[in-house]
Formats: structure tokens, sequence, C-alpha cells
């Protein structure tokens, strides 16, 4: 049985009826898009918050044709089973993660998956095909996915 402690943290009644709390972990990844469209990316983004919303796991997608920039946060075993499906769809080329660690709160904790067509306050393509994401540090690309939750306002689950 899983119960929602909060935004922070999940709990489930272990066999001898006492709590374990689940940490939260975030995982950001890059992949190129294969095929995109606008049917694909809707494909995409129908399975990601159907899973998502069965699985306790929230985030944001920036993409665009050449480019998906993903955030993935929740419980652990959910987070990293969402992650391996993605590393595994054939819609998603040279997936490669950047960051990967346990977090406090959730920086999109009313979205399923929030998706957000990357415009210009992320690298330009040229930019992109200049290896901007091997230049940036950590804290530049949680900046990037802070912006957009601080944009994103605070609205119902999507």
């Amino acid at each position: 049985m899983i119960v929602r402690l909060s935004k922070y943290a999940h709990g489930s009644l272990n066999p001898a009826g006492s709590q374990t709390i689940t940490k939260l972990i975030q995982i950001i990844y890059v992949s190129q898009p294969f095929g995109f469209d606008e049917p694909t990316l809707a494909g995409i983004l129908l399975d990601a918050r159907r899973c998502n919303k069965r699985d306790d796991v929230t985030g944001a997608l920036i993409c665009r044709h050449d480019i998906y920039l993903q955030l993935l946060e929740g419980p652990e075993r959910p987070v990293r089973a969402a992650y391996a499906r993605i590393r595994q769809d054939d819609r998603h080329a040279g997936v490669r993660e950047l960051l990967n660690g346990e977090i406090q709160s959730r920086l999109f904790a009313n979205w399923a998956m929030l998706h957000d067509p990357a415009k210009t306050w992320i690298w330009t393509e040229e930019e992109i095909a200049n290896a901007a994401l091997d230049r940036a540090d950590t804290a530049e690309i949680i900046r990037i996915f802070k912006g957009l939750s601080d944009r994103s306002g605070n609205p119902a689950v999507n």
C-alpha cells in the first residue's frame, strides 16, 4: 500500500505495518528526436502522462526538432523504470543522462509531464550542434528547468 505523505516524500506500509519512507530522485537526460513531428510528440506526451500519473512520476519535457531535454522526478523505483523505458524507446536517439540524484522537493509536483516547446530561452540549434550541452554545468541545466517551473505557475495536474 502506497501512502502519499507530501510532495517531498512517499511512504509505504511494510509487512510489519510500519511506514517506510521512499526517497525522491531526479533524472535529467537529453536525446535527439527520431522522426520528430507533431503526431510523434503527441504520442510521447500521451504515453508519458498516462504512465507518470500511474507511477507518481512528475516532470517536464522541453522539445523541438533537434532536442529533447527532459526532467523526471519522483520515487526512485518508478523514475528509474521510466528512464529505462525511454532509453529503449526508438523515438529517442542518443539518450544521454545529464543529472541523476536525490532531491528534497519536486519542481513539477503538479505536472505528470509539462510540455514546453523550446524557444529562445535555451540554447539555439547552432549552440546545440556546437556541443553546448557538453559545456553546460549542473547549475545551468537546473536553472533551465527552475525557470520553466516558475513560468508554469502552479496549475492542476496535467
